[in-house]
């Protein structure tokens, strides 16, 4: 099954590169404000606290808004990396669990955003529905582009590597879900710095092949 998208020929390597280059922006304002908050936020331990309990109090809507900017560009670089694919196991698979991945993101920022104070005993499902869904789904995703991309020759030097980090984020992961022993902001916040560094390796070398592309 594969995506009505156009085939790589028919998308210029300048959107690959304008769309890496976006990824990269919205990671790098997510990661510089939820730094921020952790440094800001003296009435929380960041070792104990996870990074959803910002979201609300000071400097908390603009890492809801962090969220959302994040979410859509994780929906452009699925679609950009779905197009640029030369690989015989290119699908729909990967993309789409990017996309729920990302609505599930936005899912936390939005519900987190008006559900506590007009719907307080609907607001904790939804909140862990679309935390857990975010993080499975990305996980997996990740997997998946990664195998993808090792069938592809320009993507074969960098996707061997990618491989095994998608498998630390997916081990992370359950570790903490099924361990609560280790603080479970430290955990949370470990599993999302293995995630941000798995889309930025990824974006930086969308760029690099859009540039090899274009010339």
């Amino acid at each position: 099954m594969s995506l009505p998208l156009p085939r790589p020929s028919r998308w210029p390597a300048q959107h690959h590169g304008r769309v890496a280059l976006t990824t990269l922006m919205a990671l790098a304002l997510f990661v510089a404000i939820a730094l921020w908050t952790q440094w800001a936020r003296d009435d929380l331990d960041w070792v104990q606290a996870t990074l959803s309990l910002y979201l609300h109090g000071p400097w908390g809507l603009a890492l809801r808004a962090a969220y959302c900017v994040l979410a859509l560009a994780i929906m452009l670089l699925a679609l950009s990396l779905h197009a640029n694919s030369r690989s015989p196991r290119r699908s729909a698979a990967a993309p789409l669990l990017f996309w729920v991945a990302a609505l599930g993101l936005m899912g936390v920022a939005i519900g987190d955003s008006w559900l506590p104070e007009r719907a307080p005993l609907l607001a904790p499902l939804v909140h862990g529905l679309s935390a857990n869904t975010a993080f499975l789904c990305v996980s997996v995703a990740m997997l998946l582009q990664s195998w993808y991309l090792r069938a592809d020759p320009r993507w074969r030097t960098w996707a061997g590597p990618a491989w095994w980090w998608a498998w630390l984020c997916f081990v992370l992961l359950w570790l903490h879900v099924l361990w609560r022993g280790p603080p479970r902001g430290a955990g949370q916040k470990l599993v999302i710095a293995v995630v941000l560094v798995w889309l930025v390796s990824v974006a930086w070398q969308l760029w690099r092949q859009a540039r090899r592309d274009a010339r």
